[in-house]
């Protein structure tokens, strides 16, 4: 089930990311709610907000490495993953895996959720993010019902 949820998660990204390049031009902008959230196609070739732009062989790696990594806790038989621990693992799988498809075939990762406040982003970052605070919250909420019990 959880690898059906990366998989979900990594078409939802692709097929957004394609709609995107189809309708807007790299660099416009289409208004949803002025001032608010725009669609703005923008090519990210960096991290996060565009932070080591350039960089792309290391963001494939790290990737590469993440996966693994993710893969490794998934598949031991020895540790239990609680529900939402692999849950939040195959969302940060299945994000990680849409933004290095684009690092790979695209040499960028295409980004177009704008929020104005924020800088562009995309599913595929969302879902890592999502992931990374539900695997925190697994995480703080088993260490306190150790310290407690």
């Amino acid at each position: 089930m959880c690898y059906f949820i990366a998989a979900f998660i990594l078409f939802l990204d692709q097929v957004s990311k394609l709609c995107i390049q189809n309708y807007i031009l790299q660099g416009s902008s289409i208004p949803i709610i002025r001032d608010i959230f725009h669609l703005t196609l923008v090519h990210n070739t960096g991290a996060a907000f565009g932070m080591l732009g350039r960089h792309s062989y290391l963001f494939i790696i790290v990737s590469i490495f993440a996966i693994a990594v993710i893969n490794y806790f998934l598949l031991q038989k020895d540790r239990i993953l609680n529900a939402v621990e692999k849950v939040a693992l195959c969302f940060i799988m299945g994000g990680t895996l849409g933004n290095l498809i684009d690092r790979v075939r695209l040499g960028y990762v295409v980004d177009f959720l704008d929020f104005r406040i924020w800088p562009v982003f995309n599913l595929a970052d969302s879902f890592i993010t999502i992931g990374a605070f539900m695997l925190a919250w697994a995480i703080l909420r088993a260490a306190r019902v150790k310290r407690v019990g």
